[in-house]
């Protein structure tokens, strides 16, 4: 009980914050900013977004379909000017590559989280071959590259990227799949090779989310474009059109992301 309150609390606060940007950008005429939402923080922001729209609002986490994105208020059309989002990326890589460790996405996040910093400020973490390029905000990366030193074992160098060009970009697995209909729950087990029992598991215990809001509804149909996020498994996005095969199936391109 005493958790399910301090949820309910952190999730009104939250609300507060949100309507607070959003009338200061409208107020005083500038734009506004949170830090890296994560899930369900987005889906929090969803569930207010009509009572944020006469602020204009946007989202963008640094990279292409990022799961951590920052939310700005305000837009060029009202404010007669352009504000780029303040984030930036972080190349870490090791100091010696033949004396590095094989490092994951938690190994990074486990270093940064040593520094002391708030999860806040760190988005998306790209995960290469022993390197990782961090998108986070412009006013810790300083702090990240002066003080990361160590991942693990490795011991590792960071710097800014200077161009979205040195910025490797993730080219997600294109995968054909058929289905009786697109009821996100069919799809989920489909592109995952799970049983319809295991997908109705990952619903009922929160970790579904389709364009960052939180999908309660396991028969909800999923339209091409939408993507879907299975905590603990992955991302993928419906693309292309359906086309019906001589069984009676759905057949369509799955863009499946790492």
């Amino acid at each position: 009980m005493e958790r399910k309150h301090s949820d309910e609390k952190e999730i009104h606060q939250l609300r507060n914050r949100f309507r607070d940007l959003a009338e200061k950008s409208f107020r005083q005429g500038i734009y506004t900013f949170t830090g890296f939402l994560g899930l369900s923080e987005q889906d929090v922001f969803w569930q207010e977004a009509g009572k944020l729209s006469h602020a204009g609002y946007r989202l963008e986490g640094g990279c292409q379909a990022a799961d951590r994105v920052v939310a700005r208020f305000g837009s060029p059309e009202e404010l007669g000017y352009e504000v780029p989002f303040p984030i930036v990326c972080v190349h870490i890589r090791p100091l010696a590559q033949k004396f590095a460790d094989d490092l994951s996405h938690r190994d990074f996040l486990g270093a940064l989280m040593n520094l002391g910093i708030e999860r806040s400020t760190i988005g998306d973490i790209k995960v290469g071959e022993r390197e990782a390029y961090l998108f986070c905000l412009d006013s810790i990366a300083g702090f990240i590259c002066e003080n990361l030193s160590q991942v693990r074992h490795t011991h590792v160098k960071c710097s800014l990227t200077e161009s979205p060009a040195d910025i490797p970009q993730e080219e997600p697995l294109s995968v054909s799949i058929q289905v009786q209909s697109f009821r996100v729950d069919a799809v989920l087990a489909k592109v995952y090779n799970m049983s319809r029992e295991k997908s109705l598991e990952l619903f009922r215990a929160g970790k579904v989310y389709v364009d960052g809001r939180l999908c309660g509804n396991n028969a909800r149909q999923l339209k091409c474009g939408e993507t879907v996020n299975a905590r603990g498994y992955g991302k993928f996005m419906l693309a292309g059109e359906p086309r019906e095969t001589k069984k009676g199936k759905l057949a369509v391109e799955v863009s499946l992301y790492r």
